[in-house]
């Protein structure tokens, strides 16, 4: 008992210290300018691309946010349990607390907070990510189908004549698309199945080749039902949807071989729709699309369906 009579314990002082080491201590977290690399993945691949480091900062925050809210309210639970408990208390039924407007307030408006700031980081990063105002140095059309895929190379390839722009084959892409095209693309192809394999790997699925350090954009059309383009280490996915294009550019910065999928439930053999990303030097991509004009692959194969009714006023009123 305290010195005036009263029931009051020192665990007050106490609390009002602990909270202020928890305020310290988060101030110094978030005052310390750490980055991704400072932190555990979290189960996600390594970043192999200039963009995934942004996608795993996202992953991470969001992971620091749910467990700074967890052990709130399993603090709160531990303490309601232990401070409240009958045998410490010997009241049959404790005092009901009805109407408290302040608490009412504090888990309608403190929830309200925490997606506002959640929403707010991952539109920022959206934003940033679906962002096709610079100019790629390299365009590849990717076409989903039952059961793999196939990639268009929008390319100059010396001895390849030929227009991306006006191809037939390509007429499924919007022209809004078509605008950041080469001039006098003809282009070259590659087109897999799924038995097809790596060479160097043994890894099923054909291979797409990327150049480091270039800014790729992936133009992505399917020829049946809908598929999603995931390169695992990219830490990007997007669906590849008939009569609708999609579309998003990266910038490679590993030299490698990655595993890539279709993230879509697309029918009875969506497990084998797979493929490969092989990240190599600039000349040796250019070497690969001179072997593909040698082998015969040159211009490109069809896109996929053409743009629904609905989709053509879309792109028109976004013209």
């Amino acid at each position: 008992m305290s010195p005036n009579g009263s029931d009051r314990s020192p665990r007050r002082p106490m609390r009002r210290k602990l909270l202020q080491a928890l305020t310290a201590g988060l101030v110094l977290a978030t005052a310390t300018g750490c980055t991704y690399k400072d932190f555990p993945r979290l189960g996600m691949p390594t970043p192999t691309t200039e963009e995934a480091p942004r996608i795993l900062s996202l992953w991470q925050g969001s992971w620091a946010a749910a467990l700074a809210t967890g052990v709130l309210v399993w603090g709160l639970i531990l303490w309601s349990a232990f401070f409240h408990r009958r045998s410490r208390t010997k009241v049959e039924v404790p005092p009901q607390t009805r109407y408290n407007m302040p608490i009412e307030a504090l888990y309608t408006v403190v929830p309200i907070i925490i997606i506002s700031v959640l929403f707010y980081f991952t539109a920022r990063d959206e934003s940033k990510l679906l962002d096709l105002s610079k100019k790629p140095d390299v365009t590849v059309n990717v076409v989903g189908f039952q059961w793999s895929w196939g990639f268009n190379y929008v390319e100059n390839v010396p001895g390849v004549s030929g227009n991306a722009k006006t191809d037939k084959n390509l007429d499924a892409i919007p022209d809004r698309f078509k605008k950041d095209f080469p001039a006098n693309a003809g282009g070259v192809y590659d087109v897999g199945t799924p038995a097809t394999k790596n060479p160097q790997t043994g890894n099923p699925g054909p291979t797409l080749w990327l150049p480091k350090g270039k800014t790729v954009r992936f133009v992505l059309t399917s020829r049946d039902v809908i598929h999603s383009f995931w390169v695992v280490p990219f830490l990007m996915k997007m669906d590849v949807i008939p009569g609708h294009t999609n579309s998003f550019q990266v910038t490679p910065n590993h030299e490698g071989t990655f595993l890539g999928k279709c993230a879509e439930l697309c029918g009875v053999d969506h497990s084998r729709m797979l493929f490969n990303v092989k990240v190599v030097s600039p000349a040796a991509y250019e070497a690969h699309l001179k072997d593909l004009a040698k082998k015969g692959q040159t211009g490109y194969i069809p896109a996929g369906i053409a743009q629904t009714s609905h989709e053509k006023n879309r792109e028109t009123n976004n013209l």
